[in-house]
């Protein structure tokens, strides 16, 4: 398997050479776009405390339940379409989507870019990063 992909490599060296430019590019774009428009877990208690900031929690019922941040406002993310006006009154105000492992948040984040919220920022790595740095959890 190994030798026959080696043959290949070298008798298509050019196409080789563009899937690997292209994987780098996409590498690169990506930890790019996951870097910005994000906070760590300490910069979000440092917003939510100095700039009364809003915890806005946009994982399902049951996860938010076992555990969020204190004074998290909670819309699913499959409802925010529905249900942003909520958060009218905060659009001047920092924003910090919150979801699982901060992945799904960026979807959240450009909606409420969108809508006209001045500084929405997701949390770097979600309720799991929160929980790993020790941080207060409300259970319901």
């Amino acid at each position: 398997m190994i030798e026959r992909l080696l043959e290949f490599s070298q008798n298509h060296l050019l196409l080789v050479g563009a899937f690997l430019l292209v994987l780098l590019a996409w590498i690169f774009y990506e930890t790019r776009r996951a870097a910005g428009n994000g906070v760590t877990s300490s910069e979000a208690t440092q917003l939510i405390n100095r700039e009364d900031a809003v915890v806005l929690d946009i994982r399902e019922d049951k996860e938010f339940k076992a555990g969020h941040i204190a004074g998290a406002r909670h819309i699913p993310q499959s409802k925010l379409d529905d249900r942003m006006n909520e958060l009218d009154k905060a659009k001047s105000k920092p924003v910090i989507i919150v979801c699982k492992h901060g992945q799904s948040s960026g979807v959240a984040q450009a909606k409420l870019a969108k809508a006209g919220f001045e500084r929405a920022l997701k949390l770097k790595g979600g309720m799991g990063q929160w929980q790993a740095d020790g941080l207060p959890v409300v259970k319901k």
